[in-house]
């Protein structure tokens, strides 16, 4: 008994905190539906162009807004109230899948109005998300915020085998499709909005909050810059999402070799989704593991292992295998790089470094996506996903090697205090101090 209990997650920040299990609650929930939306517009924009290019330049609508927003937004959060913050983007968010559904219910065959309301939603959601991630070191005391993460990504991973499997199972109904995926997520907001509105005011805690500016984000990218662990975590983030991340190909791998049934779709992300929750919900060993660094780049290179798998896959049940695999490992990344960002980082540099975690981390997965879908379309979409898939391998070992501070790095829960950092901005192939 003593054993499976080491395994489990540690699910005690829900029976101990109220206000950080009604926010579990509610993100979990609007996460569903976010899902369904993300689905529809990926499916939408292949069902009308056909061209793998065309889902990864999704990324780009997004990624420049990340790009652009984010780490203004992160300083934002430092100076105002970001439960206030975040429940205004919630709002605006809500009006933004009101004008997805709508132009669904209409029939609309424009690319382009796909294209510029997710610009709008990722611009919402670069202020929005990395103000919310900086909740859960408040609600839960330090020993606890592993455990909060774990838990965070388990819901994360529920959105992954929910979200996707319903989505294909919507958009093949008779007389509903992806219009559904859009009313659906639409319902879920109010889910999201109680977890929010329920939770403490989140106001700043230094006494002379700095001002929004740009000086106030080179403060933030010079802290992450002298911190050898952070820059670590983050080379180590951008390597699984520019070259690992093949996701844009899958509409195409899809049609060619199971026919392009929606429903095969839904399962690709679905296993991912399986891997990650099992993953989470043995998370167990997380609690006792002090070398974080290095656990999160076996991880990654794990992750990238997959992929490359996947690409070579030819049967269903390989393909859901390899996938689900690259779901477990990316648990185990995130946790541990948001323990890292969230413990290493003062309160007061938090939303910006979190912002700049946020832009690193969404931001590269849309890079990947481009990457990926051009590099598929140039090829093969086989070859796309293999080539990223070994070359997120690689570079693991090179950020092993380049930034040994970062494999070194051991957590120590009890010492909730910043490293010591270094005087130079760290760079791959820099020996930190």
């Amino acid at each position: 008994m003593a054993r499976i209990s080491w395994l489990l997650a540690d699910v005690s920040p829900l029976r101990e905190s109220p206000a950080f299990r009604r926010l579990w609650a509610g993100t979990t929930l609007s996460a569903v539906g976010s899902a369904l939306t993300r689905f529809a517009v990926m499916l939408q924009v292949y069902d009308l162009t056909r061209s793998p290019f065309a889902v990864g330049a999704i990324g780009i609508a997004q990624l420049v807004p990340l790009l652009l927003i984010g780490l203004p937004g992160g300083s934002l959060a430092d100076r105002v109230d970001r439960r206030t913050l975040v429940l205004a983007c919630h709002c605006a968010a809500t009006l933004t899948v009101a004008g997805l559904a709508a132009q669904a219910l209409a029939g609309s065959h424009r690319v382009w109005l796909l294209y510029l309301l997710v610009t709008v939603q990722a611009s919402i959601s670069a202020v929005s998300v990395p103000a919310r991630q900086t909740f859960i070191p408040r609600l839960l005391p330090p020993d606890k915020l592993r455990a909060g993460l774990a838990l965070n990504r388990l819901s994360f991973q529920v959105m992954l085998i929910i979200g996707p499997a319903l989505a294909g199972m919507i958009t093949a109904t008779p007389g509903i499709g992806l219009r559904g995926c859009y009313l659906f997520d639409l319902l879920s907001f109010a889910a999201g909005f109680y977890g929010v509105v329920k939770i403490p005011p989140m106001p700043p805690q230094a006494d002379a909050p700095s001002r929004p500016g740009f000086r106030s984000v080179v403060h933030g990218i010079a802290y992450i810059g002298r911190t050898p662990v952070l820059a670590g975590a983050f080379l180590a983030d951008l390597n699984a999402t520019i070259f690992g991340l093949p996701v844009a190909l899958f509409p195409a791998i899809n049609a060619e070799r199971f026919g392009g049934d929606p429903r095969t779709l839904g399962l690709f992300t679905a296993a991912i989704g399986v891997g990650g929750l099992v993953s989470a919900a043995l998370s167990g060993p997380l609690r006792h593991l002090a070398r974080q660094g290095r656990a999160m780049l076996i991880a990654v290179a794990i992750w990238g292992a997959a992929f490359a798998g996947f690409a070579v896959a030819t049967s269903l049940w390989l393909t859901l295998a390899t996938l689900a695999l690259a779901g477990a490992a990316d648990t185990f990344t995130v946790v541990l790089r948001g323990t890292i960002v969230q413990t290493i980082t003062p309160d007061e540099l938090r939303g910006r470094v979190t912002a700049a975690d946020f832009v690193v981390g969404a931001g590269g997965g849309q890079l990947g996506g481009l990457e990926a879908g051009a590099v598929g379309s140039l090829t093969t979409p086989v070859l796309s996903a293999l080539s990223g898939g070994l070359a997120t391998v690689v570079v693991a070992g090179v950020i092993a090697l380049a930034l040994p501070a970062f494999t070194k790095y051991k957590f120590k829960p009890e010492h909730h205090e910043p490293p010591a950092t270094t005087e130079e901005t760290v760079v791959v192939g820099a020996t930190p101090a």
